[in-house]
C-alpha cells in the first residue's frame, strides 16, 4: 500500500476542516460521499476530491477506498460504521463514536473479525501533549493520582429545532461536549470508574442541558465533571496528585499544560500545535493502517467512556427514541 486512499462520508462543517488535514498529510482526498450528487460536487470542487458519489452506499462499494472518515450526526454513526466495515473499510469516526455501548461493542466485534481498524476522532487521544503528559505521570512526577476536575460549558443559541437540542438526533450536552470531558477523565484515571453519581437539568425538549458527574474507581481516584450547553464555562481539565497538579486549559486541542508544585512553583509542559489537531488524527490513522496494527488501546478508552455515558443516562432516565 503506497498511498492510503481516504474517503469522507458526510461533507458537513467539521469535514471541511478534516479535508484540509487529509490533503496536508496525503496530498489529496480520494472520494467524498453525500446525500446528493450536488453536495458531493460542491465539496469536491472546494477540496479537489478525485471521486464523487451522490449516495453513501454507492461510495462504500468503491474497492479502492482504504479508510472512511465519518462526520455525520452521531445518531447515525453506528449505521455508517457498520456499513463501512462490511465493505472492508477502516474507519475513523467523529465523536461521540456511537450513541451507546451496545452499538460500540457490536462494531468492535465486527472490526476484530474482519481485522479492520476503527478509531474515534477524539483529539485528546491523538494530541502530542497528552502522550507527553501520560509519560510525565508514568514517570512518577505527579505521584499517585487523587482527583480530576473537568469543566466544559458551551453556550448554544436557544433554538429548539437545532440538532444540539433534538432527542431524535441524540442531542444534549453529554454526547456533544461531555464526551470530551469524560475522554480527558478516563485518559488519566488508572482504571475504569466503578461508582457514578450524577444529577441533570434537562432542556425543554428532554435532552440534557447541564449536569454534574462524580466518578470513583477501585484505585480510590475520583473525578468531578461539570457540563452545560446554555452557559459558557472554561474548557479546563485538572489532574491532581500527591506531588502537585496538572492544569490543561482549552483541553480538547491543547498544546500546553502547567504543572504546579505544592510550594507554588510552576513548570510549563508543551508539545504539538493546536492548529494541527486534525492532522495528528490523520497521521495516527495512517500509521495504524500502514503498520497493519489492530492495536485497540484508544478504542478501549472509547468503550469505557461510552459505558460511563450509558450509566449516567440510565440514572437520568434519558433514552433516545431510536434506541
Amino acid at each position: 500500500m503506497n498511498k492510503i486512499k481516504w474517503a469522507i462520508l458526510g461533507p458537513g462543517t467539521i469535514a471541511k476542516d478534516f479535508a484540509k488535514a487529509i490533503t496536508e498529510v496525503n496530498g489529496s482526498i480520494y472520494a467524498v460521499g453525500a446525500r446528493t450528487i450536488e453536495k458531493a460536487q460542491k465539496f469536491s470542487s472546494d477540496y479537489n476530491v478525485e471521486k464523487i458519489y451522490g449516495s453513501y452506499s454507492e461510495m462504500l462499494k468503491d474497492s479502492e477506498i482504504d479508510v472512511v472518515y465519518i462526520s455525520t450526526p452521531h445518531s447515525n454513526h453506528y449505521e455508517y460504521i457498520m456499513k463501512s466495515l462490511k465493505n472492508n473499510k477502516h474507519v475513523l469516526c467523529e465523536k461521540a463514536i456511537t450513541v451507546n455501548g451496545d452499538q460500540l461493542r457490536e462494531i468492535v466485534k465486527l472490526a476484530r473479525d474482519k481485522n479492520l481498524i476503527v478509531a474515534e476522532a477524539m483529539t485528546i487521544y491523538h494530541m502530542p501533549l497528552y502522550k507527553k503528559l501520560r509519560k510525565f505521570i508514568d514517570d512518577g512526577k505527579l505521584g499517585k493520582i487523587k482527583m480530576i476536575q473537568v469543566n466544559f460549558g458551551s453556550l448554544k443559541e436557544y433554538d429548539v429545532t437545532n440538532r444540539f437540542f433534538s432527542p431524535d438526533l441524540a442531542g444534549g450536552a453529554l454526547l456533544d461536549i461531555g464526551t470530551y470531558a469524560l475522554s480527558f477523565t478516563r485518559y488519566f484515571l488508572s482504571s475504569q470508574p466503578q461508582e457514578i453519581l450524577t444529577t441533570v437539568k434537562k432542556f425543554e425538549t428532554g435532552v440534557d442541558e447541564q449536569s454534574g458527574i462524580i466518578l470513583k474507581n477501585s484505585d480510590d481516584e475520583m473525578a468531578v465533571v461539570s457540563l452545560t450547553m446554555r452557559a459558557k464555562q472554561p474548557k479546563r481539565g485538572i489532574v491532581c496528585g500527591e506531588l502537585g497538579y496538572i492544569t490543561v486549559e482549552n483541553f480538547p486541542r491543547a498544546d500546553k499544560a502547567t504543572f504546579t508544585y505544592p510550594d507554588g512553583r510552576v513548570e510549563v509542559i508543551e508539545d504539538g500545535y493546536t492548529s494541527r489537531a486534525l492532522v495528528y488524527e490523520v497521521e495516527d490513522m495512517n500509521k495504524c493502517i500502514m503498520n497493519k496494527s489492530t492495536n485497540f488501546t484508544q478504542l478501549e478508552l472509547s468503550i469505557d467512556v461510552m459505558s460511563i455515558m450509558d450509566q449516567v443516562r440510565n440514572q437520568w432516565g434519558l433514552k433516545y427514541s431510536f434506541e
